[in-house]
């Protein structure tokens, strides 16, 4: 891996239809802006996931940083994409933390260990698919599946931003957005490409104006998980937190249990990382077939790394996805630029206090556009490989797994272990894509074979 990138043109802009290549980038600053637009992207539920599953948010911070610079090496720099928290272990930690004693500094133990030994599951099947070939993943994971993992990754998130965000303001949330419509769309050159986090400052700066004018807010506050009245900016967290610090590390412990819980997530990263790469692929223009394997493999690494010292598991993140597709800048270098301000934000109490502190309405603007346009992007895989839905083997399970996700929808498996949202619909999709497919071509044999007297279904 060779940390060199070609300046693409004259490094300040973009010409129309032109993309900035993996291997290229623009001028250091320029990319120093882009690099910070994905770490705005990213921050929101990289902080929120763990605080979700009652980690340390600084942790998870750092140690995606670190595992994002793990999985540019490993992927030798041609998948850009940033590893943050991960929410397919959600449920499952929800479950062990009610297993072994709540909110505690053991469970948090616990919690992490079961995580890491998943994180090595997923990379023991990143190794697999890159020694028998990335073929096993056009089988198991064809176009109609990636696409709907994509889709349902997207739109799985809407929930994110119709119960979470934008009930905290909605007034701001829909000015954030069409302010950041105006700012991709408008501006030309960098501040085009950075137009999410000028949506995102915009939407900061109007809450904050918002507060000295019109007063606290009555609404959802995501802090109490009630409604009621308070400032939509606060910045007392940013005055006692401490300017440098360390994140709080712990060791993991392992109970078999609790892995067995949490291990069912590892399906659905392995098809939420194929399907994130995937659209990568599609939006660059490359064959990152041969990277898949690879890919899976650092994912899984960067999980056990990041767990090893009590952060978050990890994965390719969809939020950062959108940001490319805006910005039509796909150069690792913006990644590394990233890795390393998410690390010295883990260093930094502070300023990460300051970038939590982004209010929930604004956030809501600017992640409804995001997950929107990742949503779409399964749609342009769709639409590229043909599929055609006039299949029921297709449109069935795709269908179906969709609507799980956007839901979304809980499926109780145990008394204490549930599958929902995303993960449920990831292997609603994929299973019941090739259990559909199966049926189909048995009965396709047996027609065509005279077994019994029916004639060929032409959508078989």
């Amino acid at each position: 891996m060779a940390f060199r990138w070609t300046v693409h043109g004259d490094g300040r802009g973009l010409a129309p239809g032109e993309v900035v290549k993996p291997d290229e980038r623009l001028s250091w600053p320029r990319m120093v802006g882009i690099g910070a637009q994905h770490v705005i992207a990213m921050f929101g539920a990289t902080f929120v996931f763990p605080l979700v599953m009652g980690l340390d948010p600084n942790t998870a911070v750092m140690m995606s940083g670190v595992a994002t610079i793990l999985f540019l090496l490993f992927t030798q720099g041609r998948i850009p994409s940033y590893l943050g928290t991960s929410a397919s272990f959600v449920g499952g930690v929800v479950a062990v933390r009610a297993a072994f004693g709540g909110d505690t500094p053991a469970a948090d133990q616990v919690v992490t260990g079961a995580i890491l030994v998943a994180g090595l599951v997923l990379a023991l099947c990143g190794v697999a698919i890159h020694v028998l070939g990335v073929q096993i993943i056009h089988r198991i994971f064809p176009p109609v599946v990636t696409g709907a993992v994509v889709m349902l990754i997207g739109f799985g998130l809407a929930y994110v931003v119709a119960d979470v965000y934008w009930p905290q303001d909605p007034w701001i949330a829909l000015i954030t957005m069409v302010a950041t419509f105006v700012f991709i769309v408008l501006f030309r050159g960098f501040l085009g490409r950075i137009g999410v986090l000028l949506g995102l400052v915009f939407g900061f700066v109007l809450s904050w104006l918002a507060d000295k004018v019109l007063g606290n807010i009555t609404a959802y506050n995501a802090g109490t998980g009630k409604i009621d009245t308070h400032p939509r900016v606060s910045f007392q967290a940013v005055a006692d937190a401490d300017w440098i610090g360390l994140p709080h590390f712990h060791a993991p412990s392992f109970q078999a249990s609790a892995v067995l819980v949490v291990l069912p997530a590892v399906i659905a990263l392995i098809a939420e990382n194929v399907g994130h790469v995937k659209a990568v692929g599609q939006m660059t223009g490359a064959d990152v077939d041969p990277q898949m394997g690879r890919a899976v493999i650092a994912d899984g690494v960067g999980t056990a790394v990041a767990t090893a010292v009590g952060g978050s598991p990890t994965t390719t993140y969809a939020e950062n996805i959108g940001v490319m597709a805006a910005t039509r800048v796909y150069s690792t270098a913006a990644y590394y630029i990233a890795a390393i301000i998410a690390i010295l934000f883990g260093l930094c109490p502070k300023f990460g206090a300051l970038v939590a502190a982004t209010p929930g309405g604004v956030l809501g603007g600017v992640t409804v556009i995001l997950y929107g346009m990742i949503g779409l992007l399964g749609a342009k895989i769709w639409v590229e490989n043909r599929v055609d839905f006039a299949d029921p083997v297709n449109m069935v399970p795709i269908g179906a797994g969709i609507i799980l996700a956007i839901g979304p929808v809980t499926h109780q498996i145990t008394g204490d272990f549930s599958l929902a949202g995303i993960a449920l619909g990831t292997i609603v999709v994929l299973a019941g894509y090739h259990l559909l497919r199966a049926i189909a071509g048995r009965r396709a044999k047996e027609v065509t074979g005279g077994e019994i007297g029916l004639e060929r279904d032409p959508a078989v």
